[in-house]
């Protein structure tokens, strides 16, 4: 072979071995691919970024939205995992794009994160009936709430709504249970319940629990409305539910309170009150606090159910306790407002609604439960006004008099507080003044409490509606647009972090 024959050999060959390798580079380090955990989550939510089929060893700027919030280097297979970054306070709800863009270089990948809160029951998780997330309604466009939507049942709705991953779970005194879809709203599905089902629901793990007249607990599959189990009590179940490490707590009208395996419906334990049990039990670092008709706030461990304390009041406890800053807020239909020490029981500060607390309350009857939000607790009552009461003290900050009985739980979201009244409006009130805002006239009083979430406020009326409240469209804040990666600007201030 010539010496020409020769070089052109080698070239080729050359030439050949590097097309292979190319392509082998290419089969290895392919299309790069981004996954996120966890997928969806409230603002402010903490995620991990995981990555493939990068260039190894290359600097990756991790960015959410437009905002570079971390750089990662991949390994020599062009993988990075579990780069930590946040959500923003301020991202609205919606699809956001987490973006791994290589720096210097033309590789990149984006995956949506889905922002959105739920509410997943009468006291949320929280028990606080409080959205520390919500970023759309604020004072000053609350003013310009209008009706989305509303459904319409067969009855009467005192149900409060629990809203999640884009559905409305409500019970109507037409002995259905309702799931309709947020968005559209339209219905999903309904569960006929033979006697009737005006509790309040609560949705954990893709299952929706419901208490029932018909002696009944329910669990219900959130999906498909189909039944999964229930459980039988002496009496008729009114008390929404609360679920926590796989139990439901409920109260029954046999005077009783349950723990239910979440699961299967099985009895864990059950605490024998002396009267009715209408209030939601609330759940809290292992104690259940929930009161009674027979005038008492019980403090029960959530494991075995045995009474760690109990206090006394003048008259039946239809409202259901918040837990916040080590105390339990509660109201008494002896027209008082409670503050108690969580762990002891013992008397913290009291205000009361009326000239003073008395039996039966005398058009003072505290029925609402509190919300409590930034230092200040929020509660409706029988004589139709709407108090703010200073958490530490129970001093009056301000009072709001609406034009019929407050039944009606408040919801605190981003200084706004709403809450229903027996006069048949929804009020939003300005939670640092008591100014109103907003209020909407509906066909029939509103003992329902509102859920507020992503945007929207949730509430239920005596006329048989299932409402919906939001902005008009150009005025509710939408997320940004897909960012173009080589659009994407990476901060240099940025130090990597290692791969986990």
């Amino acid at each position: 072979m010539t010496s020409k024959l020769r070089h052109l050999w080698t070239g080729k060959q050359a030439c050949l071995i590097g097309i292979a390798l190319f392509l082998l580079a290419g089969f290895c380090f392919g299309q790069p691919a981004v996954s996120l955990s966890p997928k969806d989550g409230p603002p402010t939510t903490k995620l991990q970024v995981s990555g493939s089929g990068f260039t190894p060893y290359a600097q990756i700027d991790i960015y959410f939205d437009s905002q570079d919030e971390a750089l990662a280097v991949s390994d020599s297979s062009g993988a990075f995992s579990q780069i930590a970054i946040q959500a923003p306070k301020s991202a609205v709800p919606g699809n956001h794009w987490v973006s791994a863009v290589e720096r210097g270089g033309h590789r990149a990948n984006q995956e949506i994160f889905d922002v959105h809160v739920n509410w997943t029951e009468f006291h949320t998780k929280d028990m606080m009936r409080w959205n520390p997330y919500e970023n759309v309604l604020n004072v000053n466009n609350v003013g310009s709430l209008q009706r989305l939507g509303s459904y319409t049942t067969g009855a009467w709705v005192d149900s409060s709504p629990a809203v999640v991953n884009g559905v409305v779970y409500s019970g109507s005194h037409d002995n259905n249970v309702y799931a309709v879809n947020t968005r559209t709203g339209s219905l999903l599905w309904s569960y006929p319940d033979p006697v009737g089902a005006g509790a309040s629901p609560a949705v954990a793990n893709g299952v929706v629990y419901i208490g029932s007249f018909d002696n009944s607990v329910y669990a219900l599959n959130a999906s498909t409305g189909a039944l999964l189990w229930n459980y039988t009590t002496g009496f008729s179940v009114q008390s929404p539910p609360a679920v926590a490490n796989g139990v439901v707590y409920i109260g029954s009208n046999d005077d009783n309170v349950y723990a239910l395996n979440a699961s299967t419906g099985a009895l864990l334990w059950s605490y024998a009150t002396g009267d009715v049990v209408y209030a939601a039990p609330t759940v809290v670092n292992g104690v259940v606090y929930v009161g009674s008709y027979d005038d008492t706030v019980y403090a029960l461990n959530a494991s075995t159910g045995a009474i760690l304390w109990s206090y006394e009041t003048l008259s039946p406890v239809q409202s259901s306790a918040a837990v916040a800053y080590g105390v339990v807020y509660v109201g008494s239909t002896d027209g008082c407002v409670y503050a108690l020490n969580a762990s002891t029981g013992s008397r913290r500060w009291k205000y009361e609604t009326g000239a003073k607390c008395k039996y039966g309350g005398e058009g003072n009857a505290v029925a609402s439960s509190p919300a409590v939000a930034n230092g200040v607790v929020y509660i409706g009552s029988q004589n139709g006004t709407v108090y703010a009461l200073a958490a530490d003290s129970g001093t009056l900050l301000w009072s709001y008099t609406t034009g019929g009985e407050a039944w009606s739980s408040p919801a605190v979201a981003n200084g706004v507080v709403y809450v229903g009244s027996y006069d048949g409006n929804v009020y939003a009130l300005d939670a640092r003044t008591g100014a109103k805002l907003w209020s909407y006239a509906t066909g029939g009083g509103v003992s329902s409490s509102p859920a507020v979430v992503n945007g929207v406020v949730y509430v239920n009326s005596d006329d048989g509606n299932m409402y919906a409240f939001g902005l008009p469209k150009g005025l509710a804040p939408q997320p940004p647009k897909r960012p173009d990666p080589k659009t994407l600007r990476p901060d240099f201030k940025l130090k990597a972090v290692a791969t986990n």
